[in-house]
């Protein structure tokens, strides 16, 4: 469990940069999710713009009516920010999460997900397999009448593997594979668990595409979140 006591400029500052979009129906949706937090709860922390939001809403419960909750962050992002607003957090390997929230880039009428834009899918599954509910936050600019309509799929691939799994990718019909670049660096986004992403574009995306896709070897997660014990919540 760590609580930051730092009290420098950085340590005081959210570690969400930029605009958000759709924020008012965001925002509603954050504040309906930190009304589910009970004493002692530890929850799953997604990652994300609308997941920022709720994770506000929930400090300021946990704050005023001064609750002991746990906090299981999905990426550096959302630990930085349970941090700073002053969210124990603690691991997997500590802890199993009572339920948790996240975003999501697209959901299907079959609440079948892609995730994975801000390039946090690999903790993102492991925290959502993890507990046995997890509300998905989205507005209707998510919802689709085909998964993979909007967003490519982000397939997280070991370095050395890259060669290996695009030419894997050829038998499920992707109709188009990049690299995902850096936005402040030379070179290839590099995740926190220190991989690569390509993202994906499939014409049709069948159920049992998730699990096809991660036994290619070098593989070590996909975007597609399929069969998962989640509840959308919407404006």
């Amino acid at each position: 469990m760590r609580l930051l006591k730092w009290n420098n400029r950085l340590a005081k500052k959210d570690s969400w940069s930029g605009e958000i979009s759709n924020k008012d129906a965001k925002q509603r949706v954050a504040d309906e999710v930190s009304r589910f937090v009970k004493n002692g709860d530890t929850i799953g922390v997604g990652s994300g713009s609308t997941s920022f939001l709720a994770l506000q809403s929930i400090a300021e419960r946990v704050k005023q009516e001064n609750l002991e909750v746990l906090a299981i962050p999905t990426s550096l992002e959302a630990m930085m920010n349970c941090s700073k607003l002053g969210l124990k957090t603690t691991t997997l390997s500590a802890a199993r999460p009572d339920w948790g929230f996240d975003g999501a880039d697209e959901v299907d009428g079959q609440n079948r997900l892609i995730k994975g834009r801000g390039g946090a899918l690999f903790a993102e599954k492991l925290v959502m397999a993890s507990s046995p509910k997890t509300y998905i936050l989205v507005d209707e600019s998510k919802f689709v009448e085909r998964l993979g309509e909007k967003f490519a799929v982000p397939i997280e691939v070991d370095p050395r593997a890259v060669h290996l799994v695009e030419t894997s990718l050829e038998r499920y019909a992707a109709r188009e594979v990049t690299m995902r670049m850096a936005q402040s660096k030379d070179g290839p986004l590099i995740t926190e668990a220190g991989n690569i992403l390509l993202d994906v574009r499939f014409d049709h995306i069948e159920d049992g595409m998730e699990k096809e896709l991660s036994s290619i070897p070098g593989v070590i997660e996909t975007g597609l979140f399929i069969g998962y014990s989640v509840e959308i919540l919407t404006v």
